[in-house]
């Protein structure tokens, strides 16, 4: 049975926009507030303290990875010796790729591979919604090992290294989702996903979204009543059992749309419609533009 979370994450399309290695020393503090693209941060020695906006600030040693899927401004401090109010280190890029923070003349007190990677889906915004707004994973030698093969392939310069770094980084973001050790994150996929009732659900839309799905029949699937199964789905997820089915068919339609190799009777098969002009209708009226003329506008851009 189809996957959601591998399916969402491959969907997202992430691609490294900025990948390097930091050497810090001393006190520092480094910000962003012009952040357009995801953050991540591999520790791979001593201690920072990561402050993102909208959340508690948390303290990283090494061994911990952290993800922020959606944008936001954050800041990166040595905790032992407190920067000064208004401090902000700038970076320097030294001859041998390596970004250093604070002195320069000392031995480096943290290492930390830190990167930005872009969701090349228009519907990023609806896809990061169904997952963790922050990952925090601790002592995961898998996700050590693949952010260091990020690292490594960005700073080459081999044969396909897009294709490459696309890749690891679609492995190393669901290695993170599925190693978070937050069991309430707010992500409703992921508490959807774990919920005895929901995740049945879920997977069955996933597995056939060609499917003429009606509440009754996911509601047995959950083993609910169909007012507890809609009001239990909504609760979880967000957003009712029937939007959540639209949203997906739609996503699902745009991607293939973008790729160019199905025709509209085939996409509208492929997502549960029993005729095409049925399909146009819905997708005009959810997207804002009929399927050709969204297909047009993808191949053109």
């Amino acid at each position: 049975m189809q996957d959601p979370l591998s399916e969402v994450i491959s969907l997202l399309r992430p691609q490294a926009t900025s990948t390097k290695l930091v050497h810090a020393s001393g006190s520092f503090r480094v910000c962003r507030d012009d952040v357009d693209a995801a953050f991540y941060c591999m520790l791979l020695a001593g201690q920072v303290r990561l402050a993102v906006d909208g959340h508690a600030p948390i303290h990283l040693s090494a061994g911990t990875f952290v993800l922020i899927p959606a944008i936001a401004p954050f800041a990166v401090s040595s905790p032992n010796l407190p920067p000064p109010a208004g401090l902000v280190s700038q970076p320097v890029a030294a001859a041998d790729g390596i970004v250093r923070l604070g002195a320069s003349d000392t031995p480096p007190d943290v290492e930390m591979l830190v990167g930005h990677c872009s969701f090349g889906s228009p519907d990023a915004g609806l896809l990061v919604s169904l997952l963790p707004d922050m990952i925090l994973v601790r002592d995961e030698d898998r996700l050590a090992t693949l952010a260091a093969m990020v690292q490594s392939e960005v700073r080459a310069d081999r044969p396909a290294r897009d294709a490459v770094v696309e890749h690891l980084l679609q492995i190393l973001l669901i290695e993170a989702f599925r190693s978070t050790e937050q069991p309430d994150t707010t992500s409703a996929l992921i508490r959807g996903l774990v919920d005895a009732r929901i995740g049945p659900a879920l997977r069955a839309i996933h597995a056939a979204p060609d499917h003429a799905w009606t509440i009754h029949e996911l509601a047995r699937t959950a083993g609910l009543s169909r007012s507890a199964f809609f009001t239990r789905f909504s609760r979880v997820i967000g957003v009712a059992p029937m939007g959540y089915l639209l949203n997906w068919r739609m996503t699902l339609a745009k991607h293939m749309l973008r790729a160019g190799t199905h025709g509209i009777a085939e996409v509208s098969d492929k997502i549960g419609y029993g005729s095409a002009s049925a399909f146009s209708t819905a997708f005009a009226r959810h997207v804002g533009a009929p399927p050709r003329e969204y297909a047009r506008g993808a191949a053109a851009g």
